[in-house]
């Protein structure tokens, strides 16, 4: 019983609105349609359907008292006389067939139309009659055995209901049409705002900074839009700092560096220190990418805007720059894809993949296409060694260069700018026989 009713409740919330718009629109239609129903049924109820019984009632009886009449007068001048009348007081046309059977009598209400008008002719005719409400759509057949023939009633519909019926009906769904109008209206606009919120946000957290955005919608909203704001402005003063303290941490290393560059200039005029200063100036130049690379993974490429940017130019400019490095690489060119992104860092993101794989494969494979409406997809491939499936979470950790070589960074700095863009990298198996780093960015 309870995996039933937790099956029926997981069907319900898969019939319900994903989006806040949707639910909250439902939220104030079902209670607008269970009391516009439960007013329509209480005046229905308690009010249409009594005085459609009455015109029903009221109608038979005039029947009643005619065939009384009829009963009364059985010559054939007389009978033609009450008819006449009938028709002309009680605007009921009648006519009688003599020497006529029903095949078939109505002596128990069949169809409840109209107040219960079977029921009626039932209780004050007491005679055999069939309804037929087909013959005419302005008006009710009514056909009653007598003794000697059948008498033929036309009974006006518009005199068996209330025409308000439609009027209140039409109010009801007027009204309900109306408030539901104004309030998607409304929530229309209070959700638009939400969204350009949502839409802000996600700009801000893969790069687009669009500025501070204006708060509308109601105040909860308002204060949400008003405390994003502070949050980015507190961010750019963050990255504002920390781009200068960089700035200076880069002098204040390069310095000494510089230093030792001279000293071993000295040493290498020396014949007893040359080798000594060969090794040495090694040494710094190796200690020099590590800083570059260092604060490249410590910047984050924060200071570069996006921008709408030809993806093909960007990875065509990183094979051509493997190619001048010595690199066989395969480029496989893609039709023109510009999209939103810091050139600049993805430059630097995938020249860092084709590096890690130039140091271990002798063959390179770039390539990207568009794998969704919303994203695509980069991938680098290689013919090396490869990295095992246990380790290649680990290489996207900074200064573990175990299995990669180098410093460590290249793979922590490329996920650090996917990321950042919204995007996501991962490391497979290459049908090269060696790795496969995919790169997924959002369109």
């Amino acid at each position: 019983m309870r995996l039933l009713f937790h099956h029926q409740m997981q069907s319900f919330k898969r019939m319900l609105p994903r989006s806040l718009l949707g639910r909250a629109l439902l939220i104030m239609l079902v209670p607008l349609i269970v009391v516009q129903g439960v007013a329509l049924q209480i005046f229905y109820g308690s009010h249409l359907e009594l005085i459609s019984r009455r015109l029903s009632g009221a109608i038979a009886g005039e029947i009643a008292i005619t065939i009384g009449a009829l009963e009364r007068h059985p010559e054939t001048g007389e009978r033609v006389w009450v008819l006449a009348d009938a028709k002309d007081r009680l605007e009921l046309p009648m006519s009688f067939k003599a020497n006529v059977v029903l095949t078939e009598a109505e002596r128990a209400p069949k169809r409840e139309f109209f107040g219960g008008l079977a029921s009626a002719m039932v209780e004050r005719v007491q005679k055999p009659f069939r309804l037929d409400w087909d013959a005419d759509p302005n008006a009710v057949l009514i056909e009653v055995q007598l003794p000697d023939g059948v008498l033929d009633v036309l009974a006006p519909r518009k005199r068996l209901y209330a025409g308000t019926i439609y009027l209140f009906v039409l109010w009801l769904v007027g009204s309900s049409m109306l408030l539901f109008g104004i309030a998607a209206l409304f929530m229309r606009n209070q959700v638009r705002a939400l969204r350009r919120l949502a839409g802000a946000a996600e700009a801000f957290g893969i790069g687009r900074d669009l500025g501070p955005i204006k708060p509308e919608g109601a105040a909860e909203i308002r204060q949400a839009a008003a405390a994003f704001n502070r949050m980015q402005e507190r961010i750019r003063r963050f990255l504002a700092q920390r781009t200068e303290l960089l700035a200076g941490v880069s002098h204040d290393l390069r310095t000494p560096l510089t230093r030792l560059r001279l000293a071993v200039a000295l040493l290498e005029s020396h014949p007893d220190f040359t080798e000594d200063a060969i090794d040495m100036e090694a040494d710094i130049a190796e200690m020099d990418r590590m800083i570059e690379s260092y604060l490249a993974f410590a910047r984050g490429e924060g200071t570069e805007q996006a921008r709408l940017t030809d993806l093909s130019a960007v990875l065509e400019d990183v094979a051509s720059n493997a190619r001048r490095a010595g690199s066989e690489i395969e480029f496989l060119p893609i039709e023109d894809l510009v999209i939103w992104l810091r050139p600049d860092a993805i430059r630097r993101a995938i020249t860092n993949l084709v590096d890690n794989a130039r140091r271990h494969a002798s063959l390179i494979s770039l390539q990207a296409h568009q794998a969704s409406p919303r994203a695509v997809e980069i991938m680098v491939d290689d013919n090396g060694p490869g990295i095992p499936t246990a380790q290649r979470e680990h290489v996207f950790r900074p200064f573990s260069s175990g299995a990669t070589g180098g410093t460590g960074l290249g793979l922590t700095i490329a996920r650090d700018i996917i990321r950042a863009h919204g995007g996501e990298i991962t490391l497979e198996d290459s049908p090269s026989g060696g790795l496969r780093a995919r790169v997924v960015l959002p369109i």
